[in-house]
């Protein structure tokens, strides 16, 4: 039977764990997380003041390793095939549902599948935002969708990559406004894709509002509409796509998650750590300059909505179809 010892430090309770494997306690080194995007965007903003607040409870370094590419695509195969023994977790956003959609939709075998991680814990579910930036003209979503309707594929909207948690949205959305053509210009990240709206390379961008909060408060970003439920605490002027009639919701979260074949006790005690670390003051302090809250859904829970994201993802890929850059 796995032993595990409890012992009580004079910052917090922290918790070693003996793997059948090596009998070593863990953590006995660094454990890494794998950002599979570049600096700036959703995962990485709220990866690292999780990290931080890590660090202290666990009493080892928690590092961030940024392997970027393919829309997140990049560091979740490196993650699926890396040693199962808890020093390599991945954060990953909503497009890891479809990743192996988007592969069987082109007829490839899919590189890795949901079923090659565990779901450890979700952080939060970011209500995504339309914006624009400060040289363009609209005001409105209405002003936007006329002008978008008049001049087909003339229009540059920028994504963190092709089917990537930022495609997907903005797909939907002009797919709900009766066939808007936009111009794609997918980069290989959510932070890239908002520098592209900003140097004016695009002119429109779906967004979580944690990566483009700062942008919107320095008015160098227009927030044109929100995809969430009801309107967003730190934007609370801007209306949903559902006030404005398009029946459409999407949300871009955050979790953490560990390879496939992770020693159960090892789970147990990431679930506990990463419990405590997300309830920190420092931690939720860090969301809410992000503009957030923390939405926090442990494993089993976390599980069961992934599952059902997964699903809505999978029919959205199917719905978009086969699309070039």
């Amino acid at each position: 039977m796995n032993r595990r010892s409890f012992i009580i430090g004079s910052a917090a309770a922290t918790v070693t764990v003996q793997t059948a494997a090596t009998q070593d306690a863990y953590p006995s080194r660094a454990i890494t997380i794998i950002n599979p995007f570049p600096p700036g965007g959703a995962s990485d903003v709220v990866t690292r003041p999780l990290a931080a607040a890590l660090e202290p409870i666990v009493q080892k370094p928690v590092v961030i390793d940024t392997k970027a590419g393919a829309a997140g695509q990049v560091g979740a195969q490196v993650a699926a095939h890396a040693k199962a023994d808890g020093y390599t977790l991945l954060s990953h956003i909503t497009s890891i549902s479809g990743f192996a959609e988007v592969d069987r939709l082109f007829g490839r075998q899919p590189k890795f599948t949901n079923a090659d991680f565990i779901p450890l814990a979700r952080f939060v579910a970011d209500p995504c935002v339309l914006i624009t930036n400060d040289q363009q003209p609209w005001q409105t979503l209405a002003e936007f969708i006329e002008d978008a309707s008049k001049r087909p594929n003339e229009i540059i909207f920028s994504s963190s990559g092709l089917y990537g948690a930022l495609h997907i949205p903005t797909a939907l959305l002009m797919m709900a406004a009766g066939g808007l053509k936009l111009r794609h210009l997918p980069t290989n990240g959510g932070g890239p894709a908002l520098t592209a709206l900003l140097g004016n390379n695009a002119a429109v961008l779906v967004s979580s509002v944690s990566a483009c909060l700062a942008q919107i408060k320095a008015g160098k970003a227009r927030p044109l509409a929100l995809f969430g439920g009801q309107r967003s605490k730190a934007l609370p002027d801007i209306p949903t796509l559902k006030e404005s009639g398009y029946d459409l919701e999407y949300y871009l979260w955050v979790g953490l998650f560990a390879p496939k074949g992770t020693p159960e006790n090892v789970v147990s005690y990431l679930r506990q750590v990463l419990n405590k670390a997300a309830h920190t003051p420092g931690f939720e302090n860090a969301l809410a300059n992000l503009g957030q809250n923390l939405d926090y859904l442990d494993m089993p829970e976390f599980a069961a909505f992934w599952a059902a994201d997964s699903q809505r993802i999978e029919a959205a890929i199917r719905a978009i179809g086969k699309v070039a850059g």
